[in-house]
């Protein structure tokens, strides 16, 4: 079937990787960098013809980058902003 070409994995990657640019937050770079681990595994070898297999790793994939990259470049200490005063108090 079409899901067990690793190049559609990869397309799905770059694909997601470049709507980023569109979307706040790093939640489709997560998903690109899982779509990335699947084209790299089925390229290998090492994820076989399983689409649930291949939809599992995915998502771990992205869990993991996701932790990785809010540990990496999350909210920084003092980076929040604290209001003190209101814009409508006169």
């Amino acid at each position: 079937m079409i899901w067990q070409q690793a190049w559609l994995w990869a397309v799905l990657g770059v694909v997601l990787a470049g709507l980023e640019m569109l979307a706040p937050g790093f939640y489709l770079l997560g998903l690109a960098c899982g779509a990335l681990i699947v084209a790299a595994l089925v390229w290998v070898g090492v994820l076989g013809a399983s689409l649930p297999w291949m939809v599992f790793v995915m998502a771990a994939g992205a869990l993991a980058s996701w932790l990785a990259l809010r540990r990496w470049v999350g909210v920084r200490a003092g980076q929040a902003k604290l209001w003190d005063r209101d814009i409508n108090d006169n």
